[in-house]
């Protein structure tokens, strides 16, 4: 990593980023809900604008200069200054920060203003856009920090922030269940983030990216190896990576924006840009590399087993986050050549599924907040705008030939063949399994019979809702231009490095016609199963052994249940079965004893003078017979 030049002319604003959304959030909750009714949401709609502009200009500005000049520092104030260790609140504004500051900064703009109207008759309002300006605010402060302390204090503000918005309607039982369950696994992989930067102390006194980056081939591969996978656990907790997935779709229950919020532009993508921000350490440790793959393939096939079975709309895109995450660390996991590609498609990504979860709630504020699609049918030409926006995204996340996710998914998928042509197969099954998923979304939604209740009447989103969908859509279908040229590629390239060009095992023409052809039969099965059939309303219940397991997210929290709760709580009961043995046995038996003598004794203060007299004479005949004999 090159050394950052110093901040000036208009980078010299780049706390401002961060500060704008930090100061609505603050003025929001210190103001109060009751106060801040008639203005809290255009303030915070307000403030992220105000970032959004200013990551556009800056983003132009590095565009012009040279490469060597692209790596921006700003140093705020000292931090921590103990001993040898010196940790500075530095910002660091460079090419991977700069992709990450228009996709939080823009989509997030979109998120808050499709929020005025989808949050308008909550009276809770002004705290909900209080929290949105934390969550945006954490998030920028992640990606814009030198160091992984900076990196961690907005690591785990996005945790907090999560916690608030997916509990935000905490008296559903459900909510607060849900969002306690986010932020204790989220802990889990918190721990792994916490013991690597205790041991990139260790090892190199510092924090710091350009430090550690200029200082790494020092190392041995048996610590950038415990980094790596340190920092892997941390990615897994934050990303929704198998195991520490079954958080996500949980996380359902809080507001639509939240879900767009979370799986588009913020929280899931932490994870991604913590590997990929990290290259400098698994490019010399290749098992931790190879963990990143495995853990990603996984994944990706994970997630999309279980969009298969889920009749909650949210839910069902939830498994498809899941597994387009999975699609990202993948790119990750296979280093240079593979880098720009993962964030390629999480930027991609961050269009069609803000688009598609927002879409989501457009459908469900049509249909009285009803979630199950079973319930749905029929609603593209009663909801025409939220129908051709959605389908936008549903032909990007497929890989419909020239829409975003066709460029970005199709490289991971290339690349993937190149290195190792198992998990290429594996990545092009989960491309087919997306068409199937999908597409039955598609059809439960928009398309087969009408199925809504007696009562509902499905009716169009107002503008303030529809614009930022309208918005998304096109960058949907024209996210794809990132790659003209290659011009991502070289973006990239001070900070991952370049990659070197090798073939995949068949033409690049061959493996797209290949790809296009799996999501096609996919797509085909699900129309062979969904479209051409009666959907009932009430899920069956005699379905295959695969039905169930994916509706049960593959037993996911059974098995975190029995290999990590019961002996986690065995192991509970029994330490606390110990303490009160031995040690309250011992500090309290001591006690007893002492209680004990102390009643004992207490039985010869009667309070009478006159057998106090008499216990004076007694010892004093006592005492003359004593001398008395000793005297004889």
């Amino acid at each position: 990593m090159v050394h950052p030049v110093d901040a000036d002319g208009v980078f010299s604003l780049l706390w401002l980023i961060i500060a704008l959304p930090a100061f609505g959030a603050a003025v929001l909750l210190l103001v109060g809900n009751r106060r801040s009714q008639a203005f809290g949401h255009w303030l915070g709609l307000a403030t992220i604008s105000g970032s959004f502009v200013l990551s556009l200009v800056m983003f132009f500005t590095l565009l012009g200069r040279d490469e060597h000049e692209r790596q921006v520092g700003q140093h705020l104030w000292t931090w921590i200054e103990t001993g040898g260790l010196d940790i500075g609140m530095d910002l660091l504004y460079d090419p991977l920060s700069a992709l990450f500051l228009l996709l939080i900064t823009g989509v997030g703009s979109l998120i808050h203003l499709y929020s005025v109207g989808y949050m308008a008759h909550d009276p809770r309002r002004p705290r909900f856009f209080a929290y949105l300006n934390l969550f945006v605010a954490a998030m920028l402060m992640l990606v814009l920090a030198e160091n992984y302390v900076g990196l961690f204090l907005g690591w785990e503000g996005v945790g907090l922030a999560s916690y608030l918005l997916i509990g935000f309607w905490q008296h559903k039982p459900s909510a607060a269940a849900a969002a306690k369950k986010a932020f204790v696994i989220n802990r889990v992989g918190d721990m792994g983030m916490s013991l690597a930067i205790f041991l990139f102390i260790a090892t190199f006194g510092s924090t710091s990216f350009t430090v550690i980056s200029a200082q790494v081939h020092g190392a041995s591969e048996a610590t950038l190896t415990w980094l790596g996978v340190l920092l892997l656990i941390g990615a897994c907790g934050k990303s929704a990576q198998v195991p520490l997935q079954s958080w996500l779709l949980d996380a359902m229950e809080g507001p639509t924006p939240v879900s767009a919020l979370i799986h588009a532009a913020t929280m899931v993508t932490a994870g991604v840009y913590l590997i990929v921000r990290s290259n400098f350490v698994f490019e010399l440790a290749p098992d931790a590399q190879t963990a990143v793959v495995v853990v990603a393939t996984v994944t990706l096939l994970w997630g999309a087993i279980i969009g298969c079975a889920k009749d909650d709309i949210k839910k069902g895109l939830a498994g498809s986050t899941m597994s387009q995450i999975g699609y990202m660390m993948l790119g990750a996991g296979l280093g240079v050549a593979g880098y720009a590609f993962a964030i390629f498609h999480l930027l991609t990504h961050g269009f069609f599924k803000a688009n598609m979860f927002l879409g989501a709630g457009s459908v469900m504020h049509a249909m009285d907040d009803d979630v199950d699609m079973r319930h749905y049918g029929g609603l593209q030409k009663l909801l025409p705008v939220t129908f051709l926006t959605f389908a936008m995204g549903y032909l990007a996340i497929i890989g419909f030939p020239g829409f975003s996710g066709f460029w970005s998914k199709d490289k991971i998928i290339e690349t993937a063949l190149v290195e190792n042509w198992v998990v290429g197969v594996c990545a092009i099954l989960g491309a087919g399994i997306t068409g199937f998923y999908m597409t039955r979304m598609m059809l439960m939604t928009f398309f087969t019979e009408k199925r809504w209740a007696d009562g509902v009447h499905p009716h169009e989103s107002p503008k303030v809702m529809t614009i930022p969908l309208i918005v998304l859509a096109a960058l949907s279908v024209l996210g794809g231009f990132l790659l003209l040229g290659d011009w991502i590629t070289e973006w990239l390239t001070p900070v991952v490095g370049h990659a070197a060009h090798h073939d995949p095992p068949i033409p690049a023409l061959a493996v797209t016609a290949i790809i296009v052809v799996v999501v096609a039969c996919g797509a085909a099965l699900a129309w062979f199963l969904v479209g051409r059939n009666e959907v009932p309303r009430e899920a069956p219940t005699d379905v295959s052994f695969a039905t169930r397991a994916a509706r049960a997210d593959l037993y996911g929290d059974a098995i975190n249940d029995t290999l990590v709760v019961r002996p986690g709580a065995g192991l509970t009961r029994a330490l606390v079965a110990g303490d009160r043995a031995v040690v309250d046995g011992a500090f309290m038996g001591g006690g007893t004893v002492v209680s004990g003598v102390g009643q004992g004794v207490r039985r010869l203060q009667t309070g009478y003078v006159r057998s106090y007299a008499l216990s004076v004479l007694g010892g004093a005949l006592l005492l003359v017979v004593t001398l008395v004999a000793v005297n004889l």
